[in-house]
This record gives C-alpha cells, structure tokens and sequence, in this order.
C-alpha cells in the first residue's frame, strides 16, 4: 500500500526522510524492509522538491519588475 506524502509541511517531510536515512544508513533491515523505507524516502524526496520549486516559482513572481521584466537575484 501507497502512503500518501502530500499536505505536510515542508520540515516535517525532510525531517521523515533524515529518519529513514538513518535507519537505511545503520543497514539492520531485512531486504524488504530497505525496500519499503527507500520508496518512503524517494517519495518523500519527490514531494520536498515539488514544494521547492513551488516556492521558487512564487518568489520569482514576487521579484517581476513594474514593466513585466523578471529580475532574479541571488537569495541566498
């Protein structure tokens, strides 16, 4: 069965994956349980990318210039 990722935020999904890469790293699991937890993650990972380019796609709206120019800067 599929566990649905979405409607977390943004932390609370990146702090799932640090967890099952911890569990992956200690390397203790059987095979199917490594399995399962690596499909958790990736798409764990899938959806954190979704909500990061989400976030680019708006801060890039906010930075349109009056005449419709976009002005990207360096955010950090």
């Amino acid at each position: 069965m599929i566990e649905k990722v979405g409607d977390r935020p943004y932390e609370e999904a990146f702090k799932e994956i640090e967890a099952y890469v911890a569990l992956l790293e200690k390397g203790e699991l059987s095979l199917d349980e490594t399995l399962n937890h690596f499909e958790k993650a990736v798409r764990l990972i899938k959806y954190c990318k979704g909500l990061l380019d989400g976030a680019e796609k708006r801060v890039a709206i906010l930075l349109e210039t009056e005449d419709g120019e976009l002005k990207l800067e360096n955010l950090f």
